[in-house]
């Protein structure tokens, strides 16, 4: 079952943003293995990430083995505080056209 995680970043920027995920995605613009949908932008209070994961157990491999420690030694530029997070099992997916 896929496994959705929505990272609300109070406060965040696009600039943190982009220096975030320069540090934690592949640097050919793919997606981390496992994740299978990434959305991200500005909200009222913040920055808000929404990524879809094939499973909780590649969620938790990606955030144990890539974006926690990352994080934690420190990403010039990046978020400074950790977000507030909200995680869900996907009970339903519906495609976006490659357009949108």
């Amino acid at each position: 079952m896929s496994y959705g995680v929505v990272h609300q970043f109070k406060g965040g920027t696009k600039e943190q943003y982009e220096a975030s995920i320069g540090a934690v995605h592949p640097s050919d613009g793919s997606l981390p293995a496992g994740q299978v949908f990434h959305a991200a932008g500005p909200s009222a209070d913040g920055w808000t990430i929404i990524a879809v994961h094939e499973s909780k157990e590649s969620w938790e491999k990606f955030r144990n083995e890539i974006l926690m420690p990352r994080m934690q030694e420190g990403i010039p530029g990046g978020f400074t505080e950790p977000p507030q997070e909200t995680v869900f099992d996907v009970v339903n997916e519906v495609g976006v056209p490659a357009s949108a």
